[in-house]
């Protein structure tokens, strides 16, 4: 069976949650038995592809696309068509939700229904939910990331059920991690933080409690630097000097994950929640929600809060933070967790929903 994947991800994403579900996808079905695998990605920037040399690439990689970028994309796709027209593999997995016309059996992989259940926090000239509309009403099959995502697709767009197939993720990230790059103890936030991401909500269960403004730092990884007005936030809280925010590699983020106290992730929706498990994959025990699909991931290993309410965030973590005994539970209970989600599994079902088709 021949199955290829599209260019569009891979021509956004240097790194990043998607484009790395389809890396570790991809790259273990090109060794099952029966099965080739070809990524057709004309002018791409991702990493992951350009570093394996055992994956088939159809392109070139560029450290960036030239600009106006809106018409490389116009050449990629039409390039993609041109060598499909040419080739005729039996699926094609498309990698976004670009309007494409490939003639052929496809896949969709839909992460989550964020802009459909938060359109508040997108602008209304933003075309992603037509888009993905148009790639679930053309797909032959769609995968999911978790049962909560599939409820949300089957309510709000009237998909059958008999079409979406769920497969959970794994944790890419698995590196030895070396000694602590915060010089004194500190809570660890990681991602985005705007909107739905309930960072806002972080800031006020920290800065209410005097004794974790005192022995701890609040640590933010990835995503922009602060906004002004979460500078603003952050100095009428009387916490500057307290909230630290970093980037970079992947060793940074191990190391930060293995010697924080508490993981905090109080998103108010997930179409997944990655870091979940790569926090529980390093010994850091998780305060998460009891929504969307944080507790299939999380499982009896989150300590779970309300998302409405900075008294119940704070209450989680002092419990963690102060009670060693509660700490190594929830420690214990995310290792175990953790184990229960791997890409190996993900691909494994992946060619099952391929075979089906």
């Amino acid at each position: 069976m021949r199955i290829a994947y599209d260019h569009q991800i891979f021509s956004e994403q240097v790194y990043g949650g998607i484009s790395r579900y389809f890396f570790e996808v991809a790259s273990r079905i090109r060794t099952f038995q029966g099965y080739a695998v070809e990524i057709l990605a004309p002018l791409f920037v991702n990493k992951y592809i350009k570093d394996d040399p055992l994956l088939r690439v159809w392109g070139m990689h560029v450290n960036q696309l030239p600009r106006p970028r809106r018409i490389v994309q116009i050449l990629n796709g039409e390039l993609v068509r041109w060598k499909l027209r040419h080739e005729q593999p039996d699926i094609v997995h498309e990698t976004y939700y670009a309007s494409s016309k490939y003639g052929l059996p496809r896949v969709t992989t839909v992460h989550d229904m964020i802009y459909e259940l938060f359109p508040q926090y997108f602008a209304d000239r933003d075309t992603t939910p037509e888009l993905k509309r148009r790639a679930i009403d053309r797909a032959e099959r769609i995968i999911v990331v978790s049962h909560s995502t599939k409820r949300d697709l089957i309510e709000i767009l009237k998909v059958p059920e008999k079409k979406v197939d769920v497969i959970y993720h794994g944790n890419s990230l698995t590196l030895i991690p070396g000694p602590s790059i915060v010089p004194e103890p500190y809570l660890l936030y990681v991602g985005s933080r705007t909107g739905y991401k309930n960072f806002e909500l972080a800031l006020e269960a920290y800065a209410g409690s005097p004794r974790l403004r005192k022995d701890f730092v609040l640590v933010c990884f990835g995503g922009r630097p602060f906004t002004h007005d979460e500078r603003v936030s952050i100095r009428s809280k009387g916490l500057e000097g307290r909230v630290l925010i970093d980037s970079g590699s992947d060793e940074k983020l191990a190391s930060l994950y293995r010697h924080a106290e508490v993981f905090l992730y109080p998103s108010l929706y997930e179409g997944f929640g990655l870091p979940i498990l790569e926090a529980m994959h390093y010994g850091c025990p998780v305060i998460c929600g009891n929504t969307s699909s944080m507790p299939e991931v999380a499982g009896e290993a989150g300590a779970y809060f309300d998302t409405k309410s900075a008294e119940s965030f704070m209450t989680r973590i002092e419990g963690l933070a102060y009670d060693s005994t509660e700490r190594r539970k929830y420690v214990e209970l995310g290792i175990e967790q953790e184990r229960r989600f791997s890409w190996d599994r993900c691909a494994r079902q992946t060619a099952e929903t391929y075979r089906s088709i």
